[in-house]
Formats: structure tokens, sequence, C-alpha cells
């Protein structure tokens, strides 16, 4: 497909998706939320609770009835059509930029997967994680949701260590957030939806509704709920190459997931005490501690230094021909050591780099550079030297896919240039 015309659809889709996932996100927190804050005490006959509200110039009354209503309100309002929308334009997403480029950023370099089998593990993971997460919140573990939240946070765990196996660190991350889209909105379609259409049939049937049915779609409105907060993580993560680039992304995605329900829980449970008011510093705490053991000063300050001899020998004199080859291999590593000269650099560059990250890309899968960076000039190369370092060096996620082939030589270089000052003249 055109470069031009995918840009669009990309952005298109993604302006579409990221609509209707704040009003899925909005509405999951508000209801929570609400369900949340009801007044119990002393409810009229019927109901749950109640709660008086205060937004935008107006005064609101909400009541929860325990099961429903005696009679059927003409109007009611059904919470489906966001959920459907964000994981429909979720997956058109996912095949626009993951799977019409999947040699570019779906497929590790070096995994020697071709584009149909890396398709078919991604599409397989998101139905596996679907009738997984399924069985499991239906089987005796569902009855102790803490040891099933558990279970199923492994689970999950495990399988973004299995896809950052054969996936790049982007495409990895991106497959663990569309398995957990998928288990949102199977809950909604799968579960909560049945749940609330046998209420409503049972009222107008004038028969008892099961409770057993809105308590199940209940346990799984909270399991989305949970799980939004790592979601959104996801979705803004191919910003952050030191979390998908890193050789353990998958125990960061995991510290992230951890921080991101803590906060939650925070949030889900402050209605009533602040006993989990601790769970904010620890989330803070935890991400200060990421940044530094993730961070490559902190692995260069970690790293063995090799012990240099207590004492140096002395060499006894040798004649002046002797002496000459004795210093050539002194001579050649003072010459390792010396200033690198910009134009080893830029050859590098417009090679490795050039062919994406140009004002005239020549890549046919890039219309213009990637998140606008151009490295045409030694001052465009000199702006950039921050995301250069990131991205080739620390990280080694660039070039995407490793498609024109830098080598860990060139990559070393790039960085002793750096050190050296990364001077252009």
């Amino acid at each position: 497909m055109d470069p031009h015309m995918t840009e669009w659809l990309n952005l298109a889709i993604r302006w579409v998706h990221m609509i209707v996932g704040i009003a899925w996100i909005g509405a999951s927190f508000y209801f929570v939320w609400l369900e949340n804050n009801l007044n119990r005490v002393n409810p009229k006959t019927g109901l749950s609770g109640d709660l008086w509200a205060i937004h935008g110039g107006g005064i609101y009354h909400l009541e929860k009835y325990k099961l429903a209503p005696p009679e059927m309100p003409e109007h009611l309002h059904w919470f489906k059509w966001e959920a459907y929308f964000t994981w429909i334009t979720g997956v058109l997403l996912l095949g626009v930029v993951y799977y019409l480029n999947a040699e570019i950023y779906l497929i590790a370099p070096g995994s020697g997967l071709d584009a149909s089998t890396a398709i078919a593990i991604g599409i397989g993971s998101l139905v596996a994680g679907w009738f997984i997460y399924d069985f499991l919140c239906d089987s005796p573990l569902g009855k102790t949701p803490l040891l099933l939240g558990i279970v199923l946070f492994v689970g999950l765990v495990g399988a973004a260590y299995g896809l950052a196996q054969v996936f790049s660190g982007r495409g990895a991350y991106i497959h663990v957030g569309a398995i957990i889209g998928t288990i949102m909105v199977g809950n909604v379609f799968r579960v909560i939806m049945p749940a609330q259409r046998n209420l409503v049939s049972a009222i107008e049937e004038n028969r008892e509704p099961d409770p057993a049915l809105p308590a199940k779609g209940l346990l799984r409105s909270r399991h989305n709920n949970y799980l939004t907060l790592p979601v959104l993580f996801i979705m803004i993560s191919n910003h952050f190459p030191s979390t998908y680039g890193s050789e353990y992304n998958w125990l960061i995605l995991a510290g992230l997931a951890v921080f991101s329900i803590l906060v939650r829980h925070y949030f889900n449970t402050r209605h009533g005490s602040n006993k989990f008011a601790w769970t904010i510093p620890v989330a803070a705490l935890g991400m200060i501690t990421l940044a530094f053991v993730t961070s490559p000063y902190a692995k260069k300050s970690m790293a063995p230094v090799a012990a240099k001899p207590a004492v140096e020998q002395v060499q006894p004199a040798a004649d002046s021909a002797t002496s000459e080859v004795a210093s050539a291999p002194a001579q050649e590593a003072h010459a390792d050591t010396s200033m690198i000269p910009f134009q080893k650099i830029n050859d590098v560059i417009q090679e490795r780099c050039s062919v994406c990250h140009s004002a005239t890309p020549t890549h046919a899968a890039f219309a213009a550079a990637p998140a606008g960076v151009i490295l045409d000039t030694p001052e465009e190369i000199k702006a950039n030297v921050p995301r250069i370092v990131a991205q080739t060096v620390t990280t080694k996620v660039m070039p995407l896919g490793n498609l024109t082939q830098m080598t860990d030589e060139e990559r070393t270089l790039i960085g002793t240039w750096v050190e050296q000052g990364a001077v252009i003249q």
C-alpha cells in the first residue's frame, strides 16, 4: 500500500480508537466509582443504595436497584458500543501498523519468522488468551477472586515473556495489550451484556431474575476496571524504547502493570477508608527503581572492572630494532582510542538510518521521516544524538527490524563517538 495512504489510514483508525476508548474507559471508571460511593445506609425498599452528585451546573440523584425496578423504564441506556468499537478499531490498527509491515514492526531481528507465521502467532495469542481466561473464570478458581487474579497476572506475564522471544519489543507489548483488550471486550460481549439482557427479559416476563448472572457480570466488570491502566500504558509504550527495548522488557511490563494495578486499587477503595493509601508511594518508588535499574549508567557502574596487576614487571633493555617491534602493538592500541572522525559516523548513519530518517526517505514503507527525525546533515545528527544513542546503542531497537543490518561494531562506534563528545567537525 502507498505509504502516504497507510499513514492517513493509521491516523483515521487511531483517532477513532482513541475517541471510543476514552468513552469506554470513562464509563468503566465512572460506574465503578458510582458502585463504590453509593449510600447504602437505610436504602429505600428494593434499592441497594443511592447517590447525590453535582456536575456541570446541575444536581443529580442516582439510585441502584438490588436487581431491577418492578417495571422496566421506557428508555434504558446500554453501554456496549464503546467497548465493541474500541476493540474493532484496535484490531484494525494492529493490522495496519504491525501486520502490513510485519518485517519492520513485528518480527524480532534474527528470529527467522516469516510474516505469515508471525501474524498467525499474533492472532492465535488473542484467541487463546480469551479462551484460557474465560475457562479460568468459570473454573472453581473463579470462586476465590484474589487467587484468580494472581493466576491471571502470572499467565499474562508468561505471555509477555513468550511473545518477546519471537516478536520485537514493540510487537510483544502491543500483543499483550491486544490480549488484554480482547479479554475486556469478551467480558462485555459474552458475560456482561447477556447478564443484562437476562435481567431485562425477566422483568418484562414478570419472573424472578437470576442474581448469579449479574454477580458474574459485576466480577468481570471489575476485572476490566483493573486491566485498564496496564492497557493504557501499552498504548503509549512505543514512545519509550527503554521499556520495550530492554532485554528484560517482559519484566518491566510486569512491574509497570503491578504499579498501575496498585494505583487503581487505591482509587477503587478510598471511598471506605485510606488503608490502601500506601499503594501510591509504593508505585512511585517502584517506578523510580525501574528507571534506575534499567538505566545504561547503572549497568556501567555495576559492570565488573578488570583488575590491574599490583606490580609492573620491569623488562630488560632491548636493542632499538626490538624496541620498535615491541612498541607497535602499543601504538595500535593508542590509535584505537584516538578521536573517531565524524565522517565515519556520518557514513554509518547515512547507510543504516537515513533510508527512513531523511527529508526524502528511500524506504518504501515511509512517505516521511518517522517521528519527524531527519538525519541528513551534521547539524541534524548532532541535534538528535540523545535519540540516536537511546535507540541504536542502548536499546538497539533501531533500525526497525534491523532492516539495514546495522552491526554491533557500528553501534559501538557510535557510542564511543558520543562518549568522546559527539564532535561533528
